[in-house]
């Protein structure tokens, strides 16, 4: 399989939350787009690894992905290790994604910015023709950082999610155990009531789309410079 872009998180509903109407927009486009979800989330309050694994498959389905897998790698032990690296490099030269999204390298929940770091010398890593692993070397060609839930950091750029938001949010709500909770499984130190998810979500949507004159919006950062090959045709009014 050769996919056009893959998106790398730490937990199953990850990427939904962060990237998953610009998936559904490569999707629209005619890429194929795949998503990599490094732990099953096994140590979250609700819903057990099986359950979200099924959550995860639904909203496979509603982000139009054409593949999806989880490494099952430890949940809230997600490390930077030989092993851990070495298991993104594999699906990195099995998968042969053009580009990459992972998650933004700071952040409070160490998962998250370890998924960055794993996710990136994976990456470099499965480039090694020397490496003894399965498949052919390769290396995405562009690595893409999604900052969502960083407002205090500026983004390179972003995607223009307006027509997209609504079946993106069908996909967040795919993770009943997670946001629909059954009463006996609810925990009120961290439950998440569904009108504050809708708000919070709609809110940092909006708040990226109004910066580029849009009505929803992801933002993603890169390392490098961006190039820019018609300033004439540049979206997004300055004045």
């Amino acid at each position: 399989m050769k996919l056009d872009l893959l998106a790398i998180a730490a937990h199953p509903d990850d990427v939904e939350l962060t990237c998953g109407g610009t998936l559904l927009k490569a999707a629209d486009q005619g890429y194929k787009t795949g998503i990599l979800d490094l732990t099953a989330g096994e140590m979250g309050t609700r819903g057990t690894p099986e359950t979200r694994l099924k959550e995860a498959a639904k909203a496979a389905r509603i982000l139009r992905v054409a593949h999806r897998e989880n490494l099952r790698l430890p949940d809230a032990h997600l490390e930077v290790t030989q092993k851990s690296k070495i298991a993104i490099a594999e699906r990195i030269r099995a998968l042969k994604p053009q580009t990459v999204i992972l998650p933004y390298w700071d952040g409070r929940h160490p998962d998250h910015y370890n998924a960055a770091r794993i996710g990136y010398e994976g990456c470099f890593l499965a480039g090694l023709k020397q490496l003894p692993i399965q498949g052919e070397a390769f290396r995405p060609f562009k690595i893409l950082y999604s900052t969502v839930y960083y407002r205090e950091v500026r983004p390179t750029f972003v995607v223009d999610i307006s027509r997209y938001y609504d079946r993106r949010y069908s996909a967040i709500l795919a993770y009943h155990s997670q946001f629909r909770p059954k009463a006996k499984d609810k925990k009120s130190k961290v439950d998440i009531p569904l009108d504050r998810l809708h708000h919070e979500v709609n809110l940092i949507a909006r708040y990226y789309g109004h910066l580029a004159g849009v009505e929803y919006a992801e933002p993603f950062l890169t390392r490098e410079v961006m190039q820019v090959e018609d300033v004439v045709k540049l979206p997004v009014r300055s004045i």
